[in-house]
């Protein structure tokens, strides 16, 4: 969006002068890091693009402080949520019932909306919150005049799961009459989530698609980083990464890749993730010690260590993928398959792109795995990324901020001009 990225064009000079524009951040989090780090990539985005403006991230993350937030930017921690199946949550922490989780929270963020008063508010894949424990406080919000924003990543799921799960609620007639946008984290050439969600016409004029969301890298290199691949001494072993990203469900992945590291010509790191479970975690470490494979529980930046290893080996979550194929670092992809198949599809996806290769769940053992990291090692880096950046956009979190404030920008309008500023801007995405 040239409004966005730029502030040379005339409403885009606006953006910089919307002061005091509150924005609220609304994530449920109730398995993994993705959501949580896509906003806070879209957060750190908005405050360098409008210094003024204060963001506050309304999350279940338990680890959320530990991504580096910046000035501006704060958080709600909010009781957290353990997914038990699609669309069912309990307590993670807490011994209380469902309902009563849900009130708890429902409670925290209405009171959010109406002490921090956000002129908007950016919602996560549940357009009311999950089980619409943030519809009360979305409802406070339009009344008092703000405006609401969905973020959507690139694929939710099977097509006909999310029929199925919308259907239910009348879902696309419900979207359309409560958001103002839908933002698409994703490319509509990679995945048309107009077409296969089948949104209403006036869901999809109001749909912009931003590109893929990575999150910057912080100008302090990560401690557990190795040197660069390109740089390693003739002699040296390739050195390949493991990560299951949070760390939830990566134990098989992780045990595998452990065992296939043993005896191999490169040399095998691991990343367990900070919500691997304990016990799980206390067999990983004991398998890396005799596999002579290193192992760390969590690394806070992550992708500062894709440019450093010779290939990677993750799940297809969005972000770790998204961030392994904006760096250029030959990738073996293991996608999760259950609850959803959405890690499946964004696999298939970027496999058909030449951008990784993807050894499915049921195909998954020591054997094909070794095979697989061998096949990748050595790939060129400069001839990926070059099919990288020719078939992806990774502008995503800047993008998104852009329509964020102009929409906050336009809220701020006299009535009379907001419709046709707000039309004009549409226009230049």
């Amino acid at each position: 969006m040239m409004l966005a990225e730029n502030k040379r064009t005339e409403n885009g000079g606006a953006l910089s002068r919307c002061p005091g524009s509150r924005f609220l951040f609304y994530s449920h989090d109730g398995v993994g890091l993705g959501h949580t780090r896509r906003h806070l990539a879209v957060a750190r985005a908005l405050i360098e693009m409008s210094p003024e403006s204060s963001v506050l991230l309304a999350t279940g993350s338990e680890i959320v402080s530990r991504l580096a937030p910046m000035q501006a930017i704060d958080i709600l921690k909010l009781p957290g949520l353990r997914k038990v199946s699609n669309e069912e949550y309990a307590s993670r922490r807490l011994r209380i019932a469902v309902s009563e989780i849900r009130a708890l929270r429902s409670a925290l963020l209405r009171a959010a909306v109406k002490a921090y008063r956000p002129t908007v508010v950016l919602v996560d894949k549940h357009p009311f919150g999950v089980k619409g424990e943030f519809r009360a406080g979305l409802e406070d919000l339009r009344a008092a005049g703000g405006r609401t924003v969905l973020g959507l990543r690139d694929i939710l799921d099977e097509p006909s799961h999310v029929l199925e799960e919308w259907s239910a609620y009348r879902m696309q007639e419900r979207m359309a009459e409560s958001c103002d946008l839908v933002l698409i984290y994703g490319d509509r050439a990679v995945f048309d989530p107009i077409a296969e969600y089948q949104f209403s016409d006036v869901l999809a004029a109001r749909t912009c698609f931003c590109g893929y969301v990575v999150n910057e890298k912080e100008a302090e290199p990560a401690s557990e980083s190795c040197p660069p691949a390109s740089s390693r001494e003739q002699g040296v072993p390739p050195v390949v990464l493991a990560t299951a990203g949070g760390g939830e469900d990566g134990f098989l992945l992780l045990q595998t890749f452990i065992h296939a590291a043993a005896g191999a010509p490169w040399e095998g790191v691991a990343v367990a993730g900070p919500m691997s479970p304990g016990p799980e975690l206390k067999t990983l470490q004991r398998l890396a010690a005799r596999a002579n494979v290193r192992l760390y529980p969590f690394v806070s930046e992550l992708s500062q260590m894709f440019p450093t290893v010779d290939a990677l080996v993750c799940m297809g979550g969005y972000n770790t993928l998204v961030e392994a194929v904006s760096t250029g670092v030959p990738t073996v992809c293991v996608p999760r398959i259950i609850p959803r198949r959405e890690q499946l599809i964004r696999a298939r996806a970027f496999e058909r792109l030449g951008l990784v290769s993807v050894v499915e769940p049921e195909s998954l053992d020591v054997e094909n795995l070794r095979q697989a990291i061998h096949q990748v090692v050595g790939t060129p880096r400069r001839e990926l990324l070059r099919r990288v950046h020719s078939a992806l956009s990774f502008d995503g979190a800047r993008r998104a901020a852009g329509h964020l404030l102009t929409l906050a920008w336009v809220r701020q309008l006299p009535p009379r001009l907001r419709l046709k500023n707000w039309s004009t801007a549409k226009k230049t995405a």
